[in-house]
């Protein structure tokens, strides 16, 4: 009886050591089935430098003109928006308009203030002109017996009060029309137009949306893409390699054999903290860099655009160690 007791336990543990097995294979065998196959990354060879000695930084293209960022003149609703991505615009072409339903409101109150105005203007020209009138009749009179001298000088003084009274009846119709002037520039300004030609580059708005006047987004950018320019970043330590007039390449990031010959513009001469990041694991992030501007001529192929990241290698001599 001892003995078959003893098989039973000796079974019993067996049995769940197994089972625990066949759970953790199971479980195995459906992780690998979820598990995605590893794939390797294409090697990609770096960029070759272009010359002996050469200072190497991280560029993004931009508008020859550097691009415009447009803003609103100040928040409101979308009421039209007159361009897309890609449409050429001219100086002065109207690109969007906010609603302005409120200050058309406002035009038509201060309207029939001009009619009262002009109105009152009326009345008080007839009010003078009738007491001119009296006031000639009354100084007509040659016989002293027939007029007093007070009637004479009220006859003046009815003349001077016409005439204050037109003077602010003028007064009240000019400042109604300064407000409709006023009124009307408010409408205009809620029509953005283009401050340049160029090429729309981004449009972040629609009709309906409500435009902010600090958007984290510019609402439109408009640049000229027929000529470009390189923003490059030289990291601060190589600043003082940094000279006008240098030689310097750039090559498409990926396409490290499609190269461009660049022209010097000019170095901003402030440095600031690095802004553009390329992604790379060995990049710093802690650095300053010293901008340089680049002129380069638009290629037929491949085709490039503005915001695109590009390799640059200035040609700068070697710093001799003392």
């Amino acid at each position: 009886m001892r003995i078959l007791s003893n098989i039973f336990r000796i079974g019993s543990i067996a049995a769940a050591i197994w089972g625990v097995i066949a759970i953790l294979m199971v479980a195995r065998l459906q992780a690998q089935k979820q598990m995605p196959a590893t794939t390797t990354a294409p090697h990609m060879q770096p960029p070759a430098k272009p010359f002996t000695h050469s200072v190497s930084a991280t560029g993004i293209l931009e508008a020859l003109s550097e691009n415009v960022s447009i803003g609103a003149p100040e928040a409101g609703i979308v009421a039209k928006v007159d361009v897309e991505v890609n449409d050429e615009v001219k100086t002065g072409q109207t690109l969007f308009s906010l609603d302005d339903r409120n200050l058309q409101a406002e035009a038509l109150a201060t309207k029939s203030r001009i009619s009262i105005a002009t109105a009152n203007v009326a009345v008080a020209e007839s009010q003078l002109a009738k007491t001119r009138s009296q006031l000639t009749r009354l100084e007509a009179v040659t016989d002293p017996r027939a007029i007093s001298l007070e009637d004479l000088q009220n006859g003046r003084i009815d003349v001077d009060v016409a005439s204050a009274k037109l003077q602010s009846a003028c007064a009240e119709l000019n400042a109604a029309e300064s407000d409709l002037a006023r009124n009307q520039l408010l409408i205009d300004r809620l029509t953005v137009k283009s401050p340049r030609d160029g090429t729309i580059l981004q449009v972040n708005i629609r009709a309906g949306e409500y435009a902010a006047t600090s958007p984290k987004n510019p609402l439109m950018i408009i640049g000229d893409t027929e000529c470009l320019q390189v923003r490059a970043d030289v990291d601060e330590q190589n600043a003082s390699r940094i000279a006008v007039g240098q030689t310097a390449r750039a090559s498409l990031k990926g396409e490290p054999n499609v190269t461009f010959p660049l022209e010097f513009v000019r170095v901003e001469p402030y440095v600031i903290p690095k802004m553009s990041l390329t992604g790379a694991s060995t990049e710093r992030v802690d650095t300053r860099v010293l901008q340089v501007i680049f002129s380069m001529k638009k290629p037929a192929s491949p085709p490039v655009y503005v915001g695109q990241q590009v390799d640059v290698f200035i040609e700068a001599p070697e710093i001799s160690q003392p």
